[in-house]
C-alpha cells in the first residue's frame, strides 16, 4: 500500500474527526483542516489554502456550513484549482442528498482532473446527540417544521468508513455513493426513539415553516445558517429523499448502521440525560 499525507477539511467536524481517529492508526500521515490547526485551514480565508495543500496526496473535501449553502459552488471551484495545483492526485467530496447546490460541486469536483468520489449523504444520526438537535432533546422537547416524511438516517460512522476507503485504497475512484440508513424515519419517530433508549419523556411539535424561520431570527441565528437550515426543511424534506440507497453496501460490503442501534450506543453515553445538560 503506498502511503500518502491526507488531508482532511473539516477535521474537527462530524465526519471528519471520526476520519482522522481512523487514519491515525494507519500509515499515512494525516493533516487536520481547521482553523486551530497547525497550518491552520478555514474556508473563508483562502490565505490559508497553500500551506494546509503543501505536500498533499489526496484530500477530505467537507465544506462549512453545508455545500447547499449559498457561494459554496464558487468557493469548491477555487479550493479544486488550489489542490490541484499543489499536486493533489485525490479528492472524496462529502454532499448532500436532494440537494440541487450540492449537485453543483459534485459536478466540479468530477471534472478536476483527478481521481475523485462522491459521498452524497442523508441526514446524519449525530444531529441527535452532536450539537444542533441535542439542546432541545435535553430540554425534552423538540421543535422542527418536519412532518411526517421519512428521512434514511445515516451513521456518521459509516460515512468516515467509506471516506478513509476512498481516500486510502484503490477502486473507488469515479464512484458516486449515496449513503443512507437502511430504513426512514421521520423526525417525529425519531425522537420518541431516542426518547426510548435514554429512558425519557421527549416530545416533538411541528411548526410550519415560517414560524420556524422566525424562531430562527429571534434566537439570534445567523442570517446565513438560518436561511440554510430554513431551506433543508422546507425543500430537502418535501419527499425527494423517502427512499434508501444502496452506497453503504457498494462501498463496505454490508449493511449500513440502523437508527435504533445509534440511539442505544448514544443513550448509554448518557448525551441524552437530564444531568448532561
Amino acid at each position: 500500500m503506498n502511503t500518502r499525507t491526507i488531508l482532511v477539511t473539516g477535521g474537527t467536524g462530524k465526519t471528519g474527526r471520526r476520519i482522522v481517529q481512523r487514519l491515525a492508526g494507519s500509515p499515512h500521515a494525516v493533516r487536520v483542516g481547521s482553523r486551530s490547526a497547525t497550518p491552520s485551514f478555514e474556508w473563508s480565508n483562502e490565505g490559508t489554502w497553500e500551506a494546509a495543500l503543501k505536500g498533499v496526496d489526496a484530500a477530505y473535501v467537507c465544506y462549512y456550513p453545508d455545500v447547499a449553502a449559498r457561494g459554496a459552488a464558487e468557493t469548491i471551484a477555487s479550493f479544486v484549482d488550489a489542490a490541484r495545483r499543489a499536486g493533489v492526485s485525490r479528492l472524496v467530496l462529502l454532499s448532500g442528498r436532494g440537494e440541487p447546490e450540492a449537485q453543483r460541486c459534485e459536478e466540479i469536483v468530477a471534472r478536476s482532473g483527478v481521481d475523485w468520489t462522491l459521498l452524497r449523504a442523508s441526514w446524519f444520526a449525530q444531529n441527535f446527540s452532536e450539537n444542533f438537535l441535542l439542546e432541545p432533546l435535553l430540554a425534552g422537547e423538540v421543535v422542527l417544521p418536519a412532518g411526517d416524511v421519512g428521512e434514511p438516517f445515516v451513521d456518521a460512522d459509516d460515512i468516515a468508513e467509506i471516506a478513509v476507503k476512498a481516500l486510502t485504497e484503490d477502486g473507488h475512484a469515479g464512484q458516486l455513493y449515496e449513503i443512507t440508513g437502511p430504513r426512514l424515519w421521520s423526525f417525529a419517530q425519531a425522537v420518541a426513539e431516542i426518547g426510548r433508549a435514554a429512558g425519557r419523556d421527549i416530545r416533538y411539535v411541528q411548526v410550519p415553516v415560517a414560524d420556524y424561520a422566525a424562531a430562527l431570527r429571534e434566537a439570534s441565528v445567523p442570517a446565513d445558517i438560518a436561511e440554510l437550515v430554513t431551506y433543508l426543511f422546507s425543500e430537502v424534506l418535501d419527499g425527494r429523499n423517502a427512499s434508501v440507497a444502496d452506497g453503504v453496501q457498494r462501498a463496505l460490503g454490508r449493511l449500513p448502521r440502523d437508527f435504533t442501534d445509534y440511539a442505544r450506543a448514544a443513550a448509554a453515553t448518557g448525551v441524552w440525560a437530564p444531568s448532561a445538560r
